[in-house]
Parts: C-alpha cells; structure tokens; sequence
C-alpha cells in the first residue's frame, strides 16, 4: 500500500510539473463572430438569413483562436488560425506592424490574414508582443520582445494540427523588422516573407524623424544612452552577414510606400546579393505600404512561396555563379 501511495504521488508531481513546462497556456475559440466589428464586413443578407459573402465562405472551413502563450515568463496573448479537418498542416509564424495599439491584433486580423493562409492548409499563429494587447511586460520594438517571436517555434509544439517541423515567417513593416532579427536568432525557420520591411531604422527617422520622437525614444530601453547601438540591432543592413543561407527570402514592396521608402528594400536586396542570400524582390508599382493595390497578388506570391518550401520542400536555389 505504501509503495501504491508513492507511485501515485510521483505521477501527481510528475504530471504538475509537466502541466508547468507548457508553454501554450490557453487556446479561446471564436465561435460568435457577430460579436465583433468585422462581421457586418463579411456577410450578406440572402433572403432574411445571413450569409457569409462569397469570398469568406472559407471561414466555415477554419478555426480562429484567441491564445495566451508564455514568454520569458510572461503571459502573451496572440491568434491561431488552423484549418477545421484534422491533419498535420505547416506553419506560419505572422509577425504584426506597428506599435503599441497601432497595429495591434484583431479578429479581424485572424479572420483576413491568419484565416487566408489557414484555409490553404497552414497553421497560422501571431504575437501581440510583450505589453499589447493585455500581454504582460514592455514592448521594447525590436529588444527582448523578439523572444516573443521566436518562442513560437516552441509554442507550435503544443498546437494541435501544427508540423513543427515546417515553419514559415510572415511579417509586414515593423513585423517585417521583426523577422529579420528572428531570422539570426533560430534556426527553426525554413523560408521567410516580409511585405513593407523596416530594415534601416537610420533611413527612417531621417524621412519620418517623428517616429524617433514618438515611437522609437519612447519604447526602446536606454535610447538616449545608446542611440547608435540600439538603431544598429535593429536594422538588418547592418548585419547581413548573419542571415542564414539556407532561408529563403521574399521581400515584398510598393514603390509608392510613403511609412517605409522601398530604398530600404532595395539596398538590403544588393546586401544580400553579397553575401549569396536565396532572396526574391518583388516591386509593385504604385503599391502603398500595405500594397492594398495588388492584395490578389500579394496573397498569390505569400502562398506559393510557403507552398514551394514547406509544403513542398522545394530545393533551395543554387546562389552559386553559375550557368552559360
């Protein structure tokens, strides 16, 4: 009896303390989405019922979560967005733009962007950052808060459906910043999308100098003290030589970007050239920040490129001289 009593108590302990390893604290599904803003966006009336409209209809064929994850400790709340038939899917970590509230996760978010990868058979799950959106801690831009980017690697372990051992990066303007920098502290991510990429926050403050007074010297740590030390960790041009090479790159930007000139791009791009980086640069003319003139195409040229090598785990390009 007393050798029962041990065993069922080394199994309580034992289960506990794995139950405290987890890093995926909570998973909240959006069942309801009459509750939120965005619903009235994405139905119809047809003849007194309502009705998704044709180019949402695949929301009946995805789950969207509201999530709470652990980060250095901290609670940090995010999205999940996950096809609804089971299966072992590949996924894509999205890194949001802005700061603080702007910018930050929606369920419309969830529903439009997570929701349009997920329902091409991806696992699909993004971080409001530490000090947004209800998240413990301080957003920093760029500083420790990248950990809560790259911990997801491990928080797609948990996740129900998700291929950890296919992940994708997604990130738009400061997003795009974001997994730049993730991209030299992981080795977890086989292929990379950034739309609109901070990659020189020198460039930026010298076109728009109030985003160093009212973004940047108000949430980096130390900024006044350590100005050159925090705008360099910060910008990827200076650091090339720390990409991996065996990600591939695709950058996406519009030529009419007025928040993040499309210089930015271009000079990473001839960095990359340098250094032999497997990178594609796709301009839009015309294209504002968000290139909400070419959104089909933007969401074709994200999808074929997760396509090419996660699902199929295309060979990566020979970036060797080479040919006739």
């Amino acid at each position: 009896m007393k050798y029962i009593k041990l065993i069922l108590i080394t199994l309580i302990f034992t289960n506990c303390q794995a139950q405290s390893n987890k890093l995926l604290i909570s998973e909240r599904l959006i069942s309801d989405w009459s509750k939120f803003p965005i619903y009235p966006r994405l139905i119809e009336n047809n003849n007194g019922s309502e009705e998704w409209k044709e180019e949402y209809k695949y929301l009946d064929s995805i789950e969207v979560y509201g999530t709470t994850y652990l980060s250095d400790g901290l609670q940090i709340q995010g999205l999940i967005a996950k096809p609804k038939k089971s299966g072992n899917y590949p996924c894509v970590i999205y890194n949001r733009g802005g700061n603080r509230d702007f910018g930050a996760l929606l369920v419309a978010h969830g529903a439009m962007i997570l929701g349009k990868i997920a329902k091409e058979g991806y696992v699909v799950i993004a971080s409001q950052y530490r000090g947004n959106g209800g998240s413990e801690g301080q957003e920093e831009f760029g500083g420790k808060d990248i950990n809560d980017v790259v911990i997801l690697t491990e928080v797609l372990k948990e996740v129900e459906c998700a291929d950890a051992e296919k992940i994708g990066m997604y990130g738009w303007s400061r997003g795009g910043m974001m997994t730049y920098i993730a991209l030299t502290k992981t080795d977890k991510i086989k292929a990379a999308v950034v739309g609109g990429a901070v990659s020189d926050n020198w460039a930026t403050i010298k076109d728009r100098p109030e985003v160093e007074t009212n973004v940047i010297a108000e949430i980096i740590p130390n900024y006044e003290e350590a100005k050159e030390e925090e705008l360099n960790k910060r910008s990827a041009i200076m650091w090339v030589d720390k990409f991996p090479k065996d990600v591939p790159i695709l950058m996406l930007h519009g030529n009419a970007d007025w928040r993040v000139k499309p210089e930015q791009s271009l000079k990473l791009a001839l960095e990359f050239e340098k250094y032999r980086i497997p990178y594609r640069l796709i301009m839009f003319e015309g294209g504002d920040h968000g290139i909400s003139e070419h959104g089909d195409e933007v969401n074709e040229q994200v999808l074929s490129w997760f396509d090419r090598y996660l699902k199929n785990a295309e060979t990566l390009p020979n970036m060797e001289y080479h040919g006739r």
